[in-house]
């Protein structure tokens, strides 16, 4: 499994590195802009990520912003959501509306701060990115 951690929080991206490590090679971007072009990259170079953890609150450019930038893209290429990266939100947001805002722009999970382990986990087998 290919990922990208976006996270400008540097202990949230060591717990999400560290609950990653065992299943695959993790990038990291620090904000939406770099995470919108670390998933052009690889999308343009044919290796694209199969799984893209995300903050929402980030600086230069939120969570909710690349999310709908890295489905264009994917969608530039063909690649139709369903079968693109599976974006899972992150965030300590919590309310219902925050949590709607980030499937209306397609993501495929949304877990909350301080993201467990098991639920990770359970995601990334729901999704097959796992045995």
């Amino acid at each position: 499994m290919k990922a990208l951690i976006v996270e400008d929080d540097f202990t949230s991206r060591l717990l999400l590195q560290e609950i990653l490590k065992d299943f695959g090679e993790a990038h990291i971007a620090v904000n939406g802009k770099e995470a919108v072009e670390a998933a052009r990259g690889a999308i343009d170079s044919g290796d694209p990520y199969d799984l893209i953890c995300m903050d929402i609150m980030m600086p230069e450019m939120n969570g909710y912003e690349a999310l709908k930038e890295i489905r264009s893209i994917e969608e530039s290429h063909g690649i139709r959501s369903s079968l693109g990266a599976k974006i899972f939100m992150v965030s300590a947001l919590d309310g219902m509306k925050d949590v709607f805002q980030g499937f209306e722009g397609l993501c495929d999970a949304y877990l909350f701060k301080p993201v467990e382990k098991a639920k990770l986990l359970e995601r990334l087998r729901q999704f097959a990115l796992t045995a």
